[in-house]
């Protein structure tokens, strides 16, 4: 007798700028034939869980959150909920510290193993263990960066995200205080990272989130402080960077102040997308897949302001985008062939969206 295969479900998980005492980390189900969102689970207890990724092959999820040391400091902590696979509902697992100063980022590593933080007020990046019930073990490796560079936010180390490459051998942090993007190999047995080599991007970049390419040996960084992207070449058996292209994110008429934020590649890989804070835009970029280059192709208007982060559907069909400041998260289509972007009409209200992850479960 044939089994049939389980239907999975596609799901939405939101991080956000929350206290405590009210919900901070959504489940929703997302619509695949309109790019739709409907909030299904909530939890609340965390102090601003901005930032959270998925085990979707185990069906759990990992939020940063703010924690308090044993002399009652703020500090950097991360919790773990398992998924009910049917309903996207989150069942909590623990609660651990993860470093001595408060985080921005979480990520875990392709085998799902391990997850690594990083502390933008602390200037570090922290590895734990995933334990074997999915559980968070207690800190195994802390790397404290050292620098400035040359603007006044820049006075001290800001380890802004921790990235994979898609061998799982390297990973990347952006530190937008030293303006490099500082390379770790990733020894998963003794849960440690290894200081690899690092590169320099220009002087008051302040490089923040980065995106390996899915098929091709490049990485693309955005910058935060000056607007631009840097793409680079990446040899993965050495595990090293090499400029060949900075692109400005803003249009040349555009006069006014801006911050980038975050970045992602569609799943087929032939376009790039960055958000812009205060011209409140993704620009959308063709990648030229033999020189890895970048021609821009539009700069959408976002529909709300601060977009933080956004993300792109498994299928590719559709783009989230999560406007912070006005507490909203809008979903336009993606047109495979041009890259575009056009609104859907579908907005989601929530307070103070920070970061949308999909995951099929």
């Amino acid at each position: 007798m044939a089994f049939l295969e389980k239907k999975k479900n596609t799901f939405a998980f939101i991080g956000s700028y929350a206290e405590s005492s009210n919900p901070g980390v959504y489940t929703c189900q997302y619509d695949e034939g309109t790019g739709s969102l409907d909030i299904i689970d909530q939890v609340d207890g965390l102090q601003n869980p901005t930032f959270l990724t998925v085990d979707a092959r185990n069906w759990r999820l990992y939020t940063l959150t703010e924690g308090v040391d044993v002399n009652q400091q703020r500090c950097g902590a991360a919790t773990s909920y398992d998924i009910d696979s049917a309903t996207g509902k989150l069942s909590f697992l623990n609660n651990e510290i993860t470093l001595p100063a408060t985080t921005c980022h979480i990520t875990l590593d392709h085998t799902n193993q391990v997850v690594m933080v990083a502390s933008y007020h602390g200037g570090m990046v922290g590895l734990s263990p995933v334990l074997a019930d999915g559980s968070l073990g207690t800190t195994a490796d802390i790397q404290q960066h050292k620098g400035t560079s040359v603007l006044s936010v820049q006075d001290r180390p800001r380890a802004h995200s921790v990235f994979l490459d898609r061998t799982n051998r390297f990973a990347g942090v952006c530190d937008l205080g030293l303006d490099k993007i500082i390379l770790y190999k990733l020894d998963i047995p003794a849960k440690r990272l290894l200081p690899h080599n690092e590169v320099q991007v220009a002087p008051g970049s302040g490089p923040r989130h980065f995106a390996f390419h899915p098929s091709y040996a490049y990485g693309y960084v955005i910058n935060e402080l000056n607007s631009t992207i840097t793409a680079f070449s990446y040899d993965e058996e050495r595990g090293e960077l090499t400029e060949i292209q900075t692109v400005s994110t803003l249009p040349d008429s555009y006069e006014g102040e801006n911050a980038c934020a975050d970045i992602h590649i569609s799943p087929d890989g032939k376009f790039l997308y960055g958000s812009n804070r205060g011209h409140e835009s993704i620009v959308v970029y063709a990648i030229d897949t033999f020189t890895g280059k970048l021609t821009v192709v539009e700069y959408a208007p976002t529909l709300g302001k601060h977009p933080r982060n956004f993300a792109i559907s498994p299928d590719g069909g559709y783009l989230l985008v999560a406007n912070k400041d006005t507490d909203t998260i809008v979903s336009f289509s993606r047109d495979a062939e041009t890259g575009k972007l056009l609104p859907t009409g579908s907005v989601l209200k929530m307070s103070k969206p920070v970061c949308i992850k999909f995951a099929v479960i």
